[in-house]
């Protein structure tokens, strides 16, 4: 906090000032009070010996925008106003298999989406620790396996997003003025591990409602025009079990061939590019394969800092069990998969544009999911052998056919 500084001390005369400082000096001297009592000044780190580093940290301060700091977070642009508005609006096709699919084939995912100091949109992922026997060291969006058959996806995606990040799953336990609103579901994804994945598209608020919100879960109330105390925030508690890192990219970006660049950015952005991509064969047809390279020199990367039963808090500059990571080897994290299939779909909906790349024209994988079913696929225990072959998908894809 900026405390009040009298500089009435350029008023005095000429004999008041040490006759050891000259008036430049003396006007240097003032000229820090002033700095000093800007609050502009609450933003800048403390002085080390090099001052290159400490202007990297004020940019770092200046460009991140995080889902657990309201401060950081602006409302939504009119461009972020249309995208949210388009999700809410999105239903997905009925899929009616999933009441009939066992609990072992059921998972959910997470895609929290906030707005940026921009009031841009930005989505939450997680880097999977290396020490899981699936997927490990992947980009991913909080989520997992389902635990009873009474779970709905978003309940499933939220409780896996409570233990893998420690967002609260009980919307009582949000602190105000955060509020998370489900906005819509996706058309469901297949996972090479034959997990029916349901992408859960929700948008994390920081402001009270205007007006009631139906569809908006409420958080405990706080004092008009506060602001959430450290202890009350979303700080990240990351299970190091699970999660190696907490970051964020930009939702539009995901649409876009090159990295965007808003006018106001501080700091460069890493070397190398934001995407490139290639078609496969997935389910008997032809799968475009996305790979994109997020910049995270912008952002404060949280990682586990190791404590009982394995869960984590983000640290604080200076703490033993750094929780900011230096950065990907080169400033980028790559996403990619089924992780970034979903993004794309999703950031199409949001946004109403077609991708600059090319890409599969639907949503989802609920064709050959249906195939895989009809072909006893899809039972209570996974099939001796491990992951979905070629011939597996090529038969489901035929049976799903001649439903």
């Amino acid at each position: 906090m900026s405390v009040p500084v009298d500089t009435s001390v350029q008023q005095h005369p000429p004999t008041e000032v040490d006759p050891v400082l000259d008036i430049e000096e003396v006007q240097t001297i003032i000229q820090g009070i002033r700095d000093a009592s800007s609050p502009q000044s609450e933003l800048v780190p403390l002085a080390s010996q090099e001052g290159e580093q400490d202007e990297d940290k004020v940019k770092d301060h200046e460009d991140g925008s995080y889902y657990w700091d309201a401060v950081t977070m602006a409302p939504l642009s009119a461009a972020s106003v249309a995208a949210i508005a388009r999700l809410r609006a999105f239903k997905p096709p009925p899929f009616p298999l999933w009441d009939r699919l066992p609990v072992s084939r059921r998972a959910a995912v997470l895609m929290l989406l906030y707005a940026d100091r921009r009031g841009n949109l930005r989505v939450v992922i997680t880097m999977r620790a290396a020490s899981l026997r699936s997927f490990s060291g992947h980009a991913a969006l909080p989520g997992g396996k389902a635990d009873t058959t009474d779970e709905t996806p978003f309940q499933i995606a939220r409780r896996e997003a409570w233990e893998e990040i420690g967002l609260p799953m009980d919307d009582a336990k949000i602190p105000a003025p955060f509020r998370i609103e489900h906005l819509c579901d996706l058309p469901m994804n297949l996972a090479r591990t034959e997990l029916v994945v349901r992408p859960c598209v929700a948008l994390l608020h920081a402001t009270e409602p205007p007006v009631p919100m139906g569809t908006v879960t409420s958080s405990a109330k706080a004092p008009s025009g506060s602001s959430p105390r450290v202890e009350d925030s979303l700080i990240p508690r990351l299970d190091a079990k699970e999660v190696a890192a907490v970051f964020s990219a930009p939702f539009h970006n995901f649409l876009r061939i090159a990295d965007e660049v808003h006018e106001g950015r501080k700091r460069r952005l890493p070397p190398g590019k934001w995407y490139e991509g290639s078609w496969v064969q997935w389910h008997e047809e032809p799968w475009r394969m996305h790979f994109f390279y997020v910049p995270v020199n912008d952002q404060r990367v949280t990682k586990p800092r190791r404590r009982g039963g394995g869960l984590a808090a983000l640290a604080e500059d200076g703490d033993e069990g750094d929780a900011v990571d230096e950065l990907a080897e080169d400033g980028r994290y790559k996403v990619w998969g089924m992780t970034a299939r979903i993004l794309v779909d999703a950031a199409t909906v949001a946004y109403g544009e077609e991708p600059e790349f090319e890409h599969n024209s639907h949503f989802g994988d609920e064709r050959i999911i249906q195939g895989l079913e009809k072909l006893g696929r899809l039972g209570p225990k996974k099939k001796a052998g491990g992951e979905l072959t070629s011939e597996d998908l090529k038969r489901a894809s035929e049976a799903d056919s001649k439903m």
